[in-house]
């Protein structure tokens, strides 16, 4: 992650602000916010050798995060530049590495049972990753729910491969620019139903609207969870925290609308906080919320 005062134009130079960091990302940090507020959770992905492998198993050991595959030998996993402005925002380069190299049998050692949530990236649905997975997926357990993050590919992909996906999911969960690029509807309510008629009988559907919230459909019903608004010095991992908390609530029992109450508070703690793993524990979350009481939820 690099700090820089405002991207350079083609061809020019831009100083950074103070010197670049590592962290681990991505999955990692759904998992690690999952974590966080008391759930089990486990990785199932690739990852390497080398420093960028060790890195990532260390912050997963250290959060009582296991690992389902042993490391992919003689190849490290891949890197993301994450260039951060003043406002917040981010900017990436990825290189690719260990973590392209799943296959059905490494998925498999994930081993879900029924009432485990499995979360997937839409990311993982490009070559050469999207065979593998889609194996394992047909080999899950029928009572195990799938977790669908669509990430900004998913609108691209093949119409054939969405609808094979969204028939299996059981939980959508994503920002309103991907909600609206699947749905072709600019209203972030109407997504949602729009999104629930393509989906599987009786999944649920969040997507999240920036500081303002989430909105929740479940069983033909639209809520809107009001956010907890932040100065916000870093949005880096803002989404994945907002989804690992959720999908650690709804583990651990919560109602939805409970768990996107809670995931809307970690997240806006989150984004006060440098770095993309640095979810909060479930006491500060609790903290929050005593003093930064909810809005009344507007149910339709």
């Amino acid at each position: 992650m690099i700090e820089v005062p405002a991207l350079p134009s083609t061809g020019s130079n831009v100083n950074a602000v103070g010197v670049p960091r590592s962290y681990a990302g991505g999955a990692v940090t759904i998992s690690l916010a999952a974590a966080r507020v008391g759930a089990k959770a486990v990785h199932g992905g690739a990852h390497g050798e080398g420093p960028n492998g060790d890195l990532i198993r260390e912050v997963l050991r250290q959060n009582g995060i296991g690992l389902s595959s042993p490391a992919i030998e003689g190849t490290d996993t891949g890197c993301c530049y994450v260039f951060v402005e003043p406002s917040a925002e981010r900017t990436f380069v990825t290189c690719y590495g260990a973590e392209r190299a799943i296959t059905a049998e490494s998925l498999a050692l994930l081993e879900p049972e029924a009432g485990d949530l499995v979360c997937v990236s839409g990311y993982s649905l490009f070559e050469p990753t999207r065979d593998p997975l889609l194996t394992f997926l047909d080999s899950l357990d029928t009572g195990a729910h799938l977790v669908l993050d669509p990430g900004a590919p998913f609108a691209s992909f093949p119409r054939a491969l969405r609808k094979r996906i969204l028939a299996r999911t059981d939980l959508w969960t994503s920002n309103a620019d991907e909600a609206r690029e699947i749905t072709g509807i600019d209203d972030v309510r109407g997504t949602l139903p729009a999104l629930g008629r393509l989906l599987g009988q009786g999944a649920i559907v969040i997507v999240r609207d920036g500081s303002d919230g989430c909105y929740l459909f479940e069983r033909g019903h639209l809520d809107y969870v009001p956010g907890y608004p932040q100065k916000a010095i870093d949005t880096n991992g803002a989404g994945d925290t907002h989804t690992g908390i959720l999908l650690g609530e709804r583990a651990l029992g919560a109602p939805w609308i409970e768990a996107a109450r809670r995931a809307n508070a970690g997240a806006a703690l989150k984004v006060t906080r440098k770095g993309p793993i640095t979810a909060p524990t479930r006491g500060e979350i609790d903290d929050f919320l005593a003093s930064n009481p909810a809005t009344s939820l507007e149910v339709h």
